[in-house]
């Protein structure tokens, strides 16, 4: 089933990302973590996999491998990250004859994060570049691509993002799935961007429960995104009392979450960081409202 069936305005639709573990890290934990999240009510409509980054150490095959689990053992849907930057068009050609192999419908096509460790090899430079590619080889392929609420960091200025996006969706995006942003009014200046340039296909907030003080830090270094003062006074405070930073963290996303499907948000896609009992504590909180 093709992912971009859900978005039937029939209301806001759930989805989860996890990521394959890292190399010194047992992967029965992902799989655990799974069936937790496949057991949760609501159910995800669907759950993403993540390409490693950097695209090394076996990281197609975990990917592959996780998405087969979550599509053919649980019975979710899912999306498989495939990003270019450092994939050859051979490596691209034999991972979607993969997905093909195990009933894998449904793609979330990523440039990929640059790193200066790596040399950058691909043979498509864009993620407009591998949709099409996609596109023409798996004819029928659900296709997904992301999004920067407030605009990628590497892009000239906010018009040429929206004009970069827009590239991908007339490649053959079907879904937009946001990065993680912490201010909702950015969000919604951005849907009011989308429309003014003439892209219509549904956008699914992504967003991301901060729950300990090492991820904050890293993941606002990642990101760039802003953050509004009521998000900035509860992580100082909360700081160095790690069991309340998690409470906190949880009951600000949640209240993200409210706040975007109250608003008619197309979907709310949660950053897991493969942690269940997250999961779990906002999708109990947010049940009625989905």
């Amino acid at each position: 089933m093709k992912i971009s069936e859900f978005y039937n305005g029939s209301g806001t639709v759930l989805s989860f990302e996890v990521f394959p573990p890292k190399k010194d890290s047992p992967v029965q934990t992902v799989y655990n973590a799974l069936e937790e999240m496949a057991g949760l009510s609501p159910k995800p409509a669907f759950i993403s996999v993540t390409y490693s980054a950097g695209g090394t150490g076996g990281a197609k095959e975990s990917t592959i491998e996780l998405a087969s689990f979550v599509k053919n053992k649980l019975g979710i849907e899912t999306a498989a990250h495939l990003t270019c930057l450092n994939s050859s068009a051979d490596d691209i050609k034999q991972i979607l004859y993969s997905l093909s192999e195990h009933n894998i419908e449904n793609i979330l096509a990523l440039r990929g994060d640059r790193n200066p460790d790596i040399q950058e090899n691909g043979s498509y430079s864009y993620a407009s570049d591998l949709i099409k590619y996609i596109k023409h080889s798996l004819p029928n392929a659900g296709i997904m691509a992301a999004c920067c609420p407030e605009g990628h960091p590497e892009s000239e200025d906010i018009v040429a993002d929206v004009r970069n996006l827009k590239k991908k969706v007339d490649a053959g995006a079907e879904v937009l799935i946001s990065q993680m942003f912490f201010d909702n009014e950015k969000f919604y200046d951005f849907k009011e961007r989308l429309r003014l340039a003439d892209i219509n296909v549904p956008v699914s907030a992504g967003i991301m429960p901060v729950t300990n003080k090492r991820q904050f830090e890293r993941m606002i270094m990642l990101s760039g995104a802003s953050l509004p003062s009521k998000f900035t006074r509860t992580f100082s405070r909360y700081e160095d009392k790690p069991e309340a930073l998690a409470d906190a963290g949880i009951a600000y996303a949640i209240d993200q979450i409210v706040d975007l499907v109250s608003n008619g948000a197309d979907g709310i896609h949660l950053y897991t960081m493969n942690k269940p009992a997250v999961a779990r504590k906002i999708t109990e909180s947010v049940r009625s409202l989905l």
